[in-house]
């Protein structure tokens, strides 16, 4: 189950940066003077650090348990759920 997962990851992570790659190829390669290019890369950087920023946050609340002190243990008896 966890390999299933480790592949979505890996491939989600390959996906993102194989567009950051090929949006700072495309702003590289774009006739346009050198200093809006380099204010359009800062802007891209500082947007996907932002945006980075977000979805490890957001990942870090989807990883941490629910049931804050919760522990459910099995204690023998009989019981339906």
């Amino acid at each position: 189950m966890s390999t299933n997962n480790d592949n979505a990851a890996a491939a989600v992570i390959a996906f993102v940066s194989g567009a950051v790659i090929g949006a700072a190829a495309a702003l590289l390669l774009a006739p346009a003077p050198g200093r809006e290019i380099r204010g359009k890369l800062t802007d891209l950087g500082e947007t996907a650090a932002e945006r980075v920023r977000r979805l490890a946050r957001e990942a870090k609340f989807r990883a941490s348990s629910k049931t804050k002190g919760a522990d459910y243990e099995y204690d023998g008896g009989d019981a339906w759920i």
